[in-house]
């Protein structure tokens, strides 16, 4: 053999899982990592945290009076999803489900908004610090309490992945599930990897999106954007994105976050609180959390779209 690329190959896996799409790249001698194993990867992390399957750990504690016996992926999330709850004063909160529900984006619609009434109702049931972990059990202290994890599983499963890939020794490699995605190391010829950002169009017809383009040879970027994820109610747009501390749905200025951190459960926890806190906030937070960078996009008071980044995001455009 004289073929000093031989170790080099590219080598891609795409494939379905968590109602998207993911695309992986990594560049070995020869295929170390099969589909079969990334879909069985990405079914475990399902039968722990995702709300559409009746049999998950998840399902079971919304269903469970006191709570259940974790495993350990839901253990990890719940772990994370804790820390950035006390980070973020309370505005990213994986209790917020019931609330999720009532605005109509969980996974059954609804066509009425709630009045102050029910969200009066529901907020009891709201808040990670009613939750508790005792070894493997999670707890609630009221049965009404329900965990959405959506905010970070999938960033999390991004992170499984990519682990289970330097199990396998792989040292170069891009992860994508859904758009998030975490990077490892170089190409065969030294150069960075390159990643895409697509930014939304400027309006709803617009086809054209601003494209933002980052060389990167380590690290995590998620998005979390307001421009898909609304439905008009009355001539008004109902946001996805709830305060939990009001119950309320948000109107701001944000179009869209795109966060970068050191793994893609960090960067995926945060994306959210971000587009809650609203411009001026998230620029403020971004730049005192070292491990964060951030990129907005926003709409300015006479319609116009524009956008800015953290100190930490412009040298990460620059390189």
């Amino acid at each position: 053999m004289l073929f000093s690329t031989a170790s080099n190959r590219r080598i891609e896996i795409d494939g379905y899982a968590q109602g998207t799409t993911y695309h992986i790249t990594y560049y070995a001698a020869d295929s170390l990592v099969t589909r079969r194993q990334i879909d069985s990867i990405l079914q475990r992390i399902d039968s722990s945290l995702s709300l559409y399957k009746p049999y998950s750990l998840i399902t079971q504690f919304n269903r469970a009076a006191r709570g259940i016996a974790a495993d350990e992926h839901l253990v990890n999330v719940y772990n994370a999803s804790m820390a950035t709850y006390k980070a973020t004063s309370g505005l990213f909160d994986i209790t917020v489900a019931p609330l999720v529900q009532a605005w109509g984006f969980g996974a059954q619609k609804t066509n009425t908004l709630p009045d102050s009434t029910v969200i009066h109702q529901i907020m009891p049931c709201i808040g990670s610090n009613k939750l508790l972990l005792q070894g493997q059990f999670i707890g609630k202290q009221l049965p009404c309490i329900q965990m959405d994890m959506n905010g970070i599983a999938q960033g999390y499963s991004v992170d499984v992945v990519a682990n289970f890939l330097q199990q396998q020794g792989i040292t170069n490699y891009i992860v994508e599930i859904g758009g998030e995605l975490r990077i490892k190391g170089h190409k065969p010829n030294g150069d960075k990897m390159k990643i895409g950002i697509e930014a939304p169009p400027d309006n709803d017809t617009a086809a054209e999106t601003m494209q933002l383009i980052l060389a990167l040879d380590s690290g995590a970027i998620t998005t979390s954007g307001n421009y898909r994820k609304y439905y008009e109610s009355g001539g008004k747009k109902i946001s996805h994105l709830i305060d939990p501390r009001t119950g309320y749905s948000i109107q701001n200025e944000m179009i869209s976050v795109t966060v970068y951190a050191t793994d893609a459960t960090t960067a995926d926890a945060y994306d959210n609180a971000l587009m809650v806190m609203g411009r001026d906030s998230a620029l403020h937070f971004t730049e005192q959390h070292k491990n964060l960078a951030a990129y907005i996009i926003y709409r300015k008071p006479n319609g116009d779209v524009a956008d800015t980044a953290s100190t930490a995001f412009y040298a990460l455009m620059h390189h």
